[in-house]
């Protein structure tokens, strides 16, 4: 299975409720950070091959029509490359406030040192999510500037005909025109907070052993997806 749509946009871009919506209109099911990690050890050495240059996307996205959220937006060029077809969707907000929620969740200093003190989580982060910035991560100038100019460079270079710059925000109206399929009677979906994100991430830094996280992220993944009322 080929997939149709490449997420560009970075974690905290609305990345979760993009992949909802994404399958509501029939692009399921749709890769995420949120699949990753309860199977980290059978998908991330994947993703570190990726990083190292020997990508199989075949294997990655194995069963999934559609991705977003990081580790898959770092590699959007080679994603383009590779599925020619795909249609690509660079969600996005401010500069601030993209800076704002990250500091505070998948970027803070807690959750870097936890994601540091295993071995394979950090060459992980280094090679698929950190490697624009990471001896910057905290720095809220150059993070702000960082995610100016990608989304800039991604704009210029993608046809306009294949990319759909995207603040969630603009709910199912934009969305449902570029992917030429109709408008829900259902809201937008609206998932993963700031705040439910964070909760999510003390539990995974609670976690003692592999086994700890898999199975609190198992338990946590859905709620991660569910939208609010």
């Amino acid at each position: 299975m080929a997939l149709k749509v490449i997420g560009a946009g970075l974690g905290r871009t609305g990345t979760a409720s993009l992949k909802v919506a994404l399958e509501q209109l029939g692009f399921g099911p749709c890769y995420h950070m949120g699949e990753v990690l309860p199977q980290a050890q059978e998908r991330v050495p994947l993703w570190i091959a990726a990083g190292k240059g020997k990508p199989d996307w075949d294997a990655i996205f194995d069963g999934y029509q559609s991705a977003t959220d990081y580790p898959s937006c770092t590699f959007w060029r080679e994603q383009m490359a590779y599925y020619p077809d795909a249609k690509v969707i660079l969600s996005t907000r401010s500069p601030e406030s993209w800076f704002a929620s990250v500091n505070t969740t998948i970027m803070s200093e807690s959750v870097n040192g936890w994601l540091r003190s295993d071995p394979m989580m950090k060459e992980f982060f280094e090679l698929c999510v950190w490697r624009d910035f990471e001896e910057h991560i905290l720095d809220r100038e150059y993070m702000e500037r960082y995610f100016r100019e990608r989304n800039k460079a991604i704009a210029a270079e993608i046809p306009a005909d294949r990319l759909l710059v995207f603040d969630v925000r603009e709910g199912w109206g934009p969305l449902c025109k570029f992917l030429d399929v109709p408008v829900p009677d259902t809201p937008f979906p609206r998932v993963n907070s700031r705040d439910e994100t964070r909760k999510l991430l003390d539990v995974m830094i609670a976690s003692q052993t592999d086994e700890d996280l898999r199975k609190n992220m198992q338990e946590q993944s859905e709620n991660l997806f569910r939208s609010e009322k």
